[in-house]
């Protein structure tokens, strides 16, 4: 990518965060935490890797992105009103009663969303039976999910895993966010799952280890997914990246994993953000 493109998905990847605390303070709920550390993975999907149609959102020969962390959806939201799936003035109603963004991505409700997840585990699942059927079809869509280093505690994703190795599915890319914050606290005192390269490689997967907040790195790591395509492994990306990012009061810290910012919260961050992404544009004017 040329440094203008970089700039650019960068700048979007600040409007997506933007969106996530417009959406979780409109909502009184929700989670941020989560959200903002997957905002330019997000990104980086809907705007550089996947093939998608706003004019045709169930276009049949798309891209599949399946929101396995689906208790993140503020940014999936916040990702696809950004692309024009919907419109952004509509995040703030989110988890509102008579809203058509809910809590958890709803495939029914929200255009661009292709499966209805929440439950941790199921979404992983659900997206090793797209890929398979992909391949059996012939079809050349890839299939994407990102899961989250907490929910990978869940023995059925152990099991999609283990499908998705015996099956070749090297359409597949999975990515966990290694933000080492879960619900209950550090991943690693909660429930410890390292070294989960040599467990990922263990169960067939191509692995690759990348800083899931750089957009070079991840630009990176989907050249080396489109690369293993053929060899029959399915790709895993460990993304590091750090909880509540943007935010200097959420930055790692395990309090904003599933609350919403108060109002004068909501004005720090906002600003916060406004201050970094007028950086970016200063950057690409030079």
């Amino acid at each position: 990518m040329t440094k203008a493109e970089v700039l650019q998905l960068k700048l979007t990847a600040a409007r997506v965060r933007m969106g996530i605390i417009e959406a979780t303070h409109g909502a009184k709920c929700g989670h941020p935490g989560g959200s903002l550390s997957a905002a330019d993975v997000f990104t980086y999907l809907y705007f550089k890797e996947m093939r998608v149609n706003t004019e045709d959102p169930q276009d049949p020969n798309r891209d599949r992105f399946v929101l396995s962390k689906g208790h993140t959806a503020p940014g999936l939201y916040a990702t696809l009103a950004e692309r024009g799936f919907f419109p952004v003035a509509d995040l703030p109603t989110l988890r509102h009663s008579d809203s058509y963004l809910q809590g958890h991505p709803n495939m029914n409700t929200v255009p661009g969303v292709d499966m209805s997840t929440g439950s941790l585990g199921q979404g992983v699942s659900a997206a090793v039976g797209m890929a398979l059927a992909a391949k059996l079809q012939g079809s050349d869509v890839n299939v994407y999910t990102l899961l989250g280093d907490g929910e990978i505690e869940e023995g059925q994703c152990w099991e999609a895993f283990m499908f998705a190795s015996h099956y070749k599915l090297e359409n597949l890319c999975v990515m966990i966010d290694v933000n080492g914050l879960q619900i209950d606290g550090p991943t690693k005192e909660v429930m410890n799952s390292e070294p989960l390269d040599q467990k990922m490689d263990a169960f067939g997967f191509n692995t690759i280890v990348c800083n899931g907040n750089s957009v070079t790195e991840l630009e990176q790591a989907f050249m080396l997914f489109h690369r293993a395509q053929g060899s029959g492994q399915p790709t895993c990306f460990l993304l590091h990246t750090t909880k509540g990012l943007g935010v200097s009061f959420m930055e790692k810290n395990v309090d904003w994993h599933g609350k919403a910012p108060n109002d004068a919260e909501y004005e720090q961050a906002i600003g916060e953000l406004k201050a970094d992404y007028a950086e970016l544009e200063k950057e690409a004017q030079r």
